[in-house]
């Protein structure tokens, strides 16, 4: 999803004396507040099982040891002449965990992800792109102006790219040209995968391709089958005009298809086209995704083989999608359409931060009870309770998502993305850095920002085993789509990645 924000604009500063008193201890109902009272409360509350096991196992433990050789043949005389409801008893158990087994969901492993990083000489700062758009001849003086605006409002660096055909004067917009930027941004990331996991093209047995804007014939999953000779047989699918959020619906598919097909790889490559989608007009809702929307993509090897375990970076343990296309405001906030002089683009409607934190709200909904302990959602329904029944004007208890996962990959989009989802789940700066880093460096990568995110908390060496990931994209629809992945050992970066030269250089400080 795209998005911008004019950052918080700051007024003048009241001047007021203040006094300080002296303390010897600090004013403790001011500093500890209820921050440590949550987290005791917390801390019982997901342990309150372990707690109540214990004394019971002590219980058990101290009445077999106080037991004499008489109670055990006892015991076992009950035993033998109760051997019909024994033999039941052990047939019902043997079924049931068979059936167990078999139905059972089978574990997606993440192998191993590539993301594409183009040649520098496809970067475009920006005095290059103000300069290209004038010398194009198809923007007026109030459209290049506003492109300015954005461009040093939208948290984007000096770094990011543009494909081959738009650093021509005019720009080649040919069908070539759109399919050499897809080849070279799906193939380098695939190289570089099958390179780091040592995996055959032939051993591919699920193939999924995304990108919304560029659908050619053949498409863009055949020209993977052409490039890599896969088998034929293999279950290829090719996603379009499902917006920023379709890497998260191509795992989703990815995943089901791995419950249906057993001890076999699945590859997702997500990607957005520049070259044929770039508008050249002068109607400013249609003028900012120019501005945002940056060459990237990314190549993702899952298995649902048992022996990966031991090799992968991560299990996937829950996707939760929401589509709020039924609504015709949230359908038509992020379109494709011609303005008034015929020229098409992609218009964003004023509404659309609202329409996202609709859909972000019914997507945690769905995505809490699933991954929040239950301590905090215990305290959200106490809220509801007292709420409903008792004060209306309390306010509503948003749960700490921090006591669910240790990272969080926010969707690229823009600035004002990042900012309201920061605000909206009370994250702490180094929770969003990686969001932040990534739309700075690489721009708005459409559905792969959540890759190149990932590699950047991997390069920072933070990844611990058993910490949760929470990847959170939005996209046209309007759609908000979830993904929680569990680090299965300390994740280091993989060889060649995106942020493999520049990683020291971040964090950089952003401009407000």
């Amino acid at each position: 999803m795209e998005g911008t924000g004019d950052g918080g604009g700051g007024g003048g500063e009241g001047q007021a004396v203040r006094i300080q008193h002296t303390r010897i201890l600090p004013d403790f109902l001011q500093s500890v507040n209820l921050k440590y009272v949550k987290l005791g409360y917390h801390y019982l509350i997901s342990n309150l099982f372990t707690f109540c096991l214990v004394p019971l196992m002590i219980v058990i433990l101290v009445e077999a040891s106080q037991s004499n050789p008489d109670d055990m043949r006892q015991l076992w005389l009950h035993l033998k002449y109760n051997l019909v409801s024994v033999i039941i008893c052990s047939a019902v158990l043997v079924f049931g965990s068979t059936v167990y087994i078999m139905t059972r969901p089978r574990p997606v492993y993440l192998v191993d992800y590539s993301c594409y990083r183009a040649p520098d000489h496809l970067k475009a700062p920006y005095s290059q792109f103000m300069e290209h758009s004038r010398l194009t001849g198809d923007f007026d003086e109030s459209a290049l102006e506003f492109q300015r605006k954005i461009l040093e409002r939208s948290g984007l660096g000096e770094e990011t790219y543009v494909p081959e055909a738009m650093h021509y004067v005019p720009p080649r917009l040919s069908m070539a040209a759109a399919r050499e930027e897809a080849e070279q941004v799906m193939f380098g990331a695939l190289d570089n995968l099958f390179l780091n996991t040592a995996i055959k093209p032939k051993d591919i047995g699920i193939l999924v391709v995304n990108c919304s804007l560029f659908n050619p014939t053949p498409s863009l999953s055949a020209m993977i089958v052409n490039k890599y000779k896969l088998r034929g047989n293999i279950r290829s699918f090719n996603l379009g005009g499902m917006g920023c959020s379709a890497g998260v619906i191509a795992i989703d598919l990815a995943k089901d298809m791995l419950q249906v097909h057993r001890n076999t790889y699945a590859v997702v490559v997500s990607t957005e086209n520049i070259t044929q989608n770039w508008y050249f007009g002068n109607k400013k809702a249609m003028l900012i995704p120019n501005c945002l929307f940056r060459v990237g993509g990314s190549a993702v090897l899952l298995s649902n083989k048992s022996v990966d375990r031991k090799r992968a970076k991560y299990k996937l343990v829950h996707v939760v999608r929401t589509h709020r296309g039924a609504d015709d405001k949230a359908f038509r906030c992020v379109y494709q359409e011609q303005d008034d002089a015929g020229k098409t683009g992609v218009t964003l409607s004023k509404e659309l931060m609202a329409i996202a934190g609709g859909a972000l709200k019914t997507n945690i909904t769905t995505l809490g009870p699933l991954v929040l302990p239950i301590s905090e959602q215990l305290l959200f329904f106490a809220t509801l309770v007292v709420k409903k029944f008792f004060s209306p004007h309390i306010k509503p208890y948003i749960p700490d998502f921090k006591l669910a996962f240790e990272h969080f990959c926010i969707h690229a989009g823009g600035r004002a993305v990042i900012d309201e989802l920061e605000k909206n789940l009370q994250l702490l700066p180094i929770h969003v850095e990686a969001s932040r880093m990534t739309l700075h460096r690489f721009g708005n990568t459409s559905s792969s920002s959540i890759w190149y995110e990932l590699a950047y908390i991997e390069a920072k060496g933070r990844m611990r085993k058993g910490n949760r990931v929470w990847q959170i994209a939005f996209g046209s629809g309007f759609k908000c789509n979830s993904a929680v992945w569990e680090a299965l050992r300390n994740v280091k970066q993989s060889c060649n990645g995106p942020w493999e030269d520049c990683i020291d250089k971040y964090p950089v400080k952003l401009v407000s």
